[in-house]
């Protein structure tokens, strides 16, 4: 064993505590034992380093109580019930709560170092997992891109982790202007082969003919690249705007598709710009190509679903383009946030960006409003739908994290200079900052 796992023993009989601890010592285990499940519930939290064994029957709170517990603060943590002779129902009962296993009185002590092993061994992949995902999406440039706090944002990110791990093909839809081909980039950087290359091809931006030497070949001697397949093997190509291949090039990727085997050589990354109304990716690909692309499948949250992220982006994005016209970013109001988050955003991200670059020009004229560039935006696209509406606490909560937000990004985490500021006590500004998930490191 590289590293010995913590195995914490709960059980209000001494005599079995220390028992159970001698006996997993010799096997190699780091032990520590509670009398009682409120003692342990204390000192086991997420990511505990370890596994639980613990008795059913103890005064207080007992197993399944704990047990219950334990599964709310990390649902991937072993336990291991101990239940009286006989007592089946108990047994079951822990299983269905979320139990690992269960020994029965009196067990065997070799029983108990098996299940021991397997749910240490079982604990220690989820840890590695959880490390190697933290490690992915907290250092890989482009996920950090990947802006937003929004459940459909997180769900967004955590969907990449896990496809980026996988070697299957991937389909990513969604309405026009929501990120999707940053996407691919991101599955292909937090993937096994984020070393090898990455090939794009719009195929609406090319004839038939074009399209089809541009993927398969066979090229000229005077073309200088190679056939997209061919420069993108064992790396990923991505097809933008799939829904534009005719018949005969969908045969023919199906066909590359079926003749690479299984892990794919090279993963196919399938981007669906579909705008017509009402149609789909799957409503124009033969049914055989679009089954093997949506076999995974990442779809895009339009922007108008993403609440205060739309205030976040405006934010980095308005002080970005601030920095490259060297002027200061506008400052925007409570009325103006509300018109932000209230406007239907049919182009998406790709529309706020623009708002956000002629917000700033407009501020360095010292003239115009946002309110102004939305209206001329909503006359000149034509919008998808209407925002619903939103409780008043909700807006409310989106202003002040983004005032919080962008007090803390002026004076670079200076909690004092900000507390001045916003005429905020101590206490109430960390309070806020935990509610709105804003960490003081992120500004420094």
């Amino acid at each position: 064993m590289a590293q010995a796992m913590k195995i914490a023993i709960v059980d209000d009989e001494q005599d079995m505590r220390q028992s159970i601890s001698q006996w997993l010592a010799l096997s190699g285990y780091d032990t520590e034992t509670f009398a009682s499940a409120e003692e342990a519930l204390k000192a086991l939290g997420p990511d505990y380093p370890g596994i639980v064994i613990s008795d059913i029957k103890m005064p207080g709170m007992d197993g399944i109580q704990l047990l219950k517990k334990l599964m709310g603060v990390d649902s991937a943590l072993p336990v291991i019930m101990i239940t009286g002779h006989g007592d089946v129902p108990m047994a079951v009962e822990a299983m269905r709560v979320g139990a690992f296993d269960f020994l029965e009185k009196p067990f065997n002590p070799d029983r108990m170092s098996e299940l021991a092993k397997r749910a240490s061994n079982a604990r220690r992949l989820t840890l590695d997992n959880r490390a190697l995902r933290r490690e992915l999406s907290g250092g890989t440039q482009i996920m950090k891109k990947l802006i937003g706090a929004s459940p459909v944002m997180e769900r967004v990110r955590e969907d990449i982790l896990d496809l980026g791990q996988a070697d299957g093909h991937v389909l990513i839809d969604g309405e026009t202007g929501t990120g999707k081909t940053l996407v691919a980039h991101a599955l292909h950087a937090v993937g096994s082969r984020a070393g090898k290359k990455f090939v794009l091809v719009s195929c609406a931006a090319l004839e038939e003919e074009a399209l089809s030497k541009r993927l398969f070949g066979p090229m000229m001697p005077e073309d200088a690249q190679l056939p997209a397949i061919e420069e993108a093997r064992g790396g990923t190509l991505v097809l933008e705007g799939i829904e534009a291949l005719s018949d005969t090039l969908q045969a023919r990727l199906l066909s590359v598709m079926n003749d690479q085997g299984t892990p794919a050589e090279t993963r196919i990354v399938a981007i669906s710009n579909l705008q017509e109304a009402g149609k789909t990716c799957e409503d124009v690909l033969r049914p055989d190509l679009f089954y093997r692309l949506a076999a995974l499948r990442i779809t895009m949250p339009p922007l108008r679903q993403r609440g205060e992220d739309i205030l976040t982006l405006f934010t980095r994005l308005s002080e970005q383009f601030a920095e490259e016209y060297g002027c200061e970013a506008p400052q925007v109001s409570a009325q103006e946030a509300a018109q932000l988050l209230q406007a239907p955003w049919p182009g998406n991200v790709r529309q706020l960006i623009n708002i956000a670059e002629r917000a700033v020009l407009q501020s360095r004229r010292g003239s115009g409003t946002i309110a102004s560039l939305l209206m001329s935006d909503h006359d000149e696209m034509q919008p998808v739908m209407t925002t619903e509406g939103k409780p008043l606490k909700e807006y409310v909560e989106a202003f002040e994290r983004m005032l919080i937000d962008n007090t803390m990004r002026r004076h670079k985490g200076s909690i004092a200079s900000v507390m001045e500021e916003l005429c905020l006590p101590r206490r109430t500004l960390n309070e806020k900052m935990a509610k709105y998930g804003l960490q003081r490191s992120d500004y420094l």
